[in-house]
């Protein structure tokens, strides 16, 4: 059977989510598996809450330390706000369930990220959306332009993939990932957004400065063409205090903040 016939076939078996018994995991996994679940579980209620879910489309995926090439991934038929640290899968580098699940995942899905995980040690966090301003840059023959202080402290850092279809076709991971390099944020021409990151904190920070620039763009190119460009040289200055700035403010500052908020507006994703 193959990777779509999979997961039509498990469309065809999904079950309500109240009809599906949800065991915490908390105490039956490492501590750090936990933690990782938690802020995975996290990143996606907050994509639901800034408005960057494409219903049950897209995924954000984390790896769990260890020799086995584990990493966790979304039920395929729950929405991004139904998210818990629990209900999250804990799937092979093939997008394949490690252990028993009442979930669906979308192994198809999982094509991209995990070429990303498997060539990059420090690849922890993957995140990919189809947000309508990423896609509206994303289709721009110049791509992300430094119009911005939020574009330009990302832009040198932002590599490029051409469009080659649904990505379920696994040959196409060698090109992403050489497309990729060393860069920790990718547009996907015609497609999306995608960051990477040392954690997830990092890696949701990171995607959150590709997207705010994104959504400038398109405000900003929509405004007429009496565009401001920034001085000659400040587009490398801002890059530069870029490479470090975002990683930095990420882990120290922004998530920290974020989990709070992730707290306040609803603690059932940390279950």
């Amino acid at each position: 059977m193959n990777r779509v016939e999979t997961m039509n076939r498990g469309m065809t078996e999904a079950r309500p989510l109240d009809s599906v018994d949800i065991p915490s995991l908390e105490g039956k996994v490492s501590d750090e598996e936990w933690a990782i679940r938690v802020d995975l579980a996290a990143a996606y209620r907050m994509v639901a809450h800034y408005g960057w879910d494409d219903l049950i489309f897209t995924h954000l995926s984390a790896r769990i330390p260890g020799p086995d090439h584990h990493f966790l991934l979304n039920p395929y038929n729950l929405m991004f706000e139904e998210v818990t640290a629990s209900s999250l899968v804990k799937v092979d580098a093939n997008g394949n369930p490690v252990d028993p699940t009442p979930f669906i995942t979308n192994p198809a899905g999982f094509t991209i990220h995990s070429a990303i995980h498997m060539a990059r040690e420090d690849a922890h966090a993957v995140m990919h959306l189809h947000t309508p301003a990423g896609q509206a840059v994303a289709a721009h023959s110049e791509g992300l332009l430094p119009l911005t202080q939020t574009a330009m402290l990302v832009r040198g850092d932002v590599a490029f993939h051409e469009y080659e279809g649904v990505a379920v076709d696994l040959d196409e991971r060698e090109r992403l990932v050489a497309d990729l390099g060393t860069k920790n944020a990718m547009i996907l021409r015609n497609h999306g957004t995608l960051a990477v990151g040392k954690s997830v904190g990092e890696c949701f920070v990171r995607l959150y400065f590709l997207e705010r620039a994104c959504q400038a763009q398109v405000l900003a190119l929509s405004a007429g063409e009496n565009i401001n460009n920034p001085p000659q040289g400040s587009p490398e200055i801002t890059a530069q205090q870029g490479q470090v700035g975002v990683a930095l403010a990420a882990n120290l500052l922004a998530w920290p903040a974020l989990k709070r908020k992730a707290y306040r507006l609803d603690p059932s994703f940390a279950t």
